[in-house]
């Protein structure tokens, strides 16, 4: 199957950035990444979701040409990639990998930055110019002469992206950028991410679990499971198992104990997505169904476009897309009870 990644908005379709094909990936004889065909197109904001052992951060490897995929190709601007040979070092200046928790020499944040430059042989009044022009960019001006190993873990991730930027690639990939920092520093760096792209043309490829913060910041969203694209859809994953009544439905019972009616052959342990755009979401008095209909909290509201994504507490939290207009006529307020139905086919079992 081939994913040509489509972007919302109204920006011209780019160019190819990365093409790859019959790519694997495999350690041990374990199998983390087999993708048959994917295209990314560049100048954008990418998310990379799917959960812990999906292959995200080997995808963000292998593109910063890190490591070699066990079989298939890599093209990266329409120029087929040979990790055998001499280009690699000219191919990792245009790409730049952040891991989720960068690590920077123990000196101040200013020669962290500088530290590209210096590599560079960048003259010094030049090189104190971009650095401080990218310590402000990332809002770490005032902390230009503070150590390094005394900065908090937002503030590291910062400084990074900071060093990365000094770096002048054509690609930033970052591995869980907001993972383990407070509110105030993933609001500083979901901001210097779409700054970086719009302003400066940066592409940029993030790997995270939070569905909510992908649709927030990318162009488009990209779900990896077991190595492989799932269907965009595939979002409300939970494990379950699968049970038979005395009638012969099939129920999917989740960890949680929710109980859902299914059109499945499978049986024992299972995994589901549930379509966010096909959850009918209401007030707490109407009941759509005996089956797949449940009473659940309004914990979370986001503006989609031409969308609402609410995210409402099930005893599982549950994503739920609602057009603007319906969700207007509905008069709904975070906290309230809600009522939530999940019609069969908007529930995939796999």
């Amino acid at each position: 199957m081939f994913f040509l990644i489509t972007f919302k908005g109204k920006r011209e379709c780019s160019a190819v950035l990365y093409e790859l094909k019959n790519l694997i990936k495999t350690y041990d004889q374990r199998t983390v990444l087999n993708l048959e065909r994917l295209s990314l197109e560049k100048n954008k904001i990418l998310g990379l979701l799917g959960p812990n052992g999906a292959g995200k951060t080997t995808l963000l490897e292998i593109m910063a040409f890190l490591i070699r995929p066990s079989a298939g190709d890599i093209w990266f601007k329409k120029e087929m990639v040979n990790f055998t040979n001499g280009k690699l070092m000219d191919l990792r200046r245009k790409v730049v990998l952040i891991q989720q928790q960068p690590l920077l020499f123990t000196t101040t944040a200013f020669k962290n930055v500088e530290y590209p430059l210096k590599i560079r042989k960048t003259p010094r009044a030049k090189r104190e110019r971009i650095v401080k022009e990218l310590l402000d960019l990332v809002g770490m001006g005032m902390f230009m002469h503070a150590s390094a190993h005394k900065l908090s873990g937002g503030e590291t991730h910062r400084v990074a992206i900071a060093q990365a930027l000094a770096c002048f690639p054509e690609v930033i990939l970052m591995d869980e950028p907001t993972a383990s920092v407070d509110v105030e520093n993933q609001i500083n760096i979901e901001r210097i991410i779409k700054e970086i792209n719009r302003k400066k043309g940066i592409s940029v490829i993030f790997t995270t679990h939070d569905m909510i913060q992908a649709s927030r910041l990318a162009d488009e969203t990209l779900f990896l499971y077991e190595g492989k694209v799932a269907q965009s859809i595939y979002e409300n994953i939970f494990s379950g198992h699968i049970e038979d009544d005395s009638k012969g439905n099939k129920y999917c019972v989740l960890h949680s104990g929710l109980k859902l009616l299914v059109s499945s052959k499978k049986k024992g342990p299972v995994r589901i997505s549930i379509d966010p755009c096909a959850v009918k979401l209401n007030q707490i008095e109407r009941d759509f169904s005996t089956h797949n209909s449940f009473k659940g909290t309004l914990l979370q509201l986001t503006n989609e476009q031409s969308k609402v994504r609410a995210l409402v507490d099930v005893g599982i939290p549950l994503s739920v897309l609602v057009p603007k207009e319906v969700f207007k006529s509905l008069h709904l307020d975070l906290g309230e009870e809600v009522r939530l139905y999940c019609p069969e086919e908007s529930i995939d079992v796999f």
